[in-house]
C-alpha cells in the first residue's frame, strides 16, 4: 500500500447520495442478471476463465460484504481510508476468484444475488454512515466503504454488459463515485503534479512527478470519458489500445499514463 504521506488530498462524498447510488446500480443489475437464461450463465467474460455465472456470484460477494461487517462487532478504530483501499484491495484478487468459483460452484448465482440484495436492503439502511466496519483489508467507515461498492457495481456491470451485450444503465452518482476514486488512486500511485488528468464531468486530477503546472493552460493533459478511464484504470484496456482507437487525448511529452496503469496492479 502507498505511504500515508503520498495520499492526495481527501474528496468528500454525500454518504446520502453514495446509499442511493448503490441502490440504485443495484437494481440495474438485477433487472440485467434476472433477463439472463440459463445458457447465458454459462458466457465467458474478459475476466480470465470466468463466466457470467461466476460474475454474477462475484456480484452477490461484493453487496454481501457489506452486510456481513454489519453483522460483526463495530471495529474500534478506523486504519484504512477511501483512498487507500483500492491498493489494500488488489492483492486479494486470487482469494477473492477462489471464492467466487466456489461460491457459482455450490448454489444458484442469481439465487445468491437475490439473497444478498435482500438482506443489504434489510441491514444497511439503518446503520450509522460512521460506523466503523472490519472489511478483510481493515476498519473503515461504512459510508467509505459504500463508495467501494459503487466501484464494485459500475466496474462489473461494464464485464457483464461485455459478456452479454446487454445495455446496462449506470447511476450517474455510482459512476461519479467510481471515475473519482480511481482517478485518486491515480494521484496517489503516481504523485506529482506535471500531469493533469481529466475525466469529465467527474473528475481532474494532477499526478506524475515534474515540473508543477500552477496557471494557464497545462502542458501535459490526459482527457477521455470516464466508461474509458474504469477500463484503463482497471486493466479491462491498455493504454496503447485507448490512444489508437482515440478513446483518450494526451498532449505534451510527459503526458503517458502507460506506466502508472492499470492503477489496480
Amino acid at each position: 500500500m502507498p505511504p500515508a504521506s503520498r495520499k492526495p488530498r481527501a474528496r468528500s462524498y454525500d454518504p446520502a447520495r453514495t446509499r442511493a447510488a448503490v441502490t440504485a446500480q443495484l437494481a440495474h443489475v438485477l433487472d440485467a442478471v434476472h433477463a439472463l437464461d440459463p445458457g447465458q450463465l454459462k458466457l465467458p467474460t474478459r475476466l480470465g476463465d470466468w463466466t457470467v455465472g461466476d460474475l454474477v456470484a462475484h456480484f452477490s460477494m461484493a453487496v454481501a460484504h457489506v452486510s456481513r461487517t454489519l453483522e460483526q462487532p463495530a471495529a474500534p478504530a478506523q486504519d484504512l481510508t477511501l483512498v487507500q483501499w483500492p491498493f489494500a484491495a488488489a492483492p486479494l484478487a486470487e482469494q477473492v476468484d477462489q471464492t467466487v468459483r466456489s461460491m457459482a460452484a455450490a448454489a444458484d448465482p442469481v439465487d445468491l444475488l437475490d439473497r444478498a440484495a435482500a438482506q443489504y436492503a434489510e441491514v444497511v439502511p439503518a446503520a450509522p454512515d460512521d460506523r466503523i466496519v472490519a472489511t478483510r483489508v481493515g476498519a473503515m467507515r461504512l459510508d467509505d466503504l459504500l463508495v467501494t461498492r459503487c466501484l464494485e457495481l459500475v466496474v462489473h456491470s461494464d464485464d457483464l454488459a461485455a459478456a452479454t451485450g446487454q445495455e446496462i444503465p449506470y447511476d450517474r452518482q455510482a459512476l461519479a463515485a467510481t471515475v473519482r476514486l480511481l482517478a485518486d488512486a491515480l494521484a496517489v500511485k503516481a504523485p506529482g503534479g506535471s500531469v493533469e488528468v481529466r475525466i469529465p464531468p467527474f473528475a481532474v486530477v494532477q499526478c506524475v512527478a515534474g515540473p508543477k503546472h500552477t496557471r494557464g493552460t497545462p502542458p501535459n493533459v490526459v482527457e477521455t470519458d470516464p466508461l474509458t478511464w474504469i477500463r484503463l484504470a482497471t486493466g479491462r484496456t491498455t493504454w496503447a489500445e485507448a490512444r489508437e482507437s482515440a478513446a483518450v487525448g494526451a498532449s505534451g511529452e510527459r503526458a503517458d499514463l502507460g506506466p502508472y496503469l492499470p492503477v489496480l496492479s
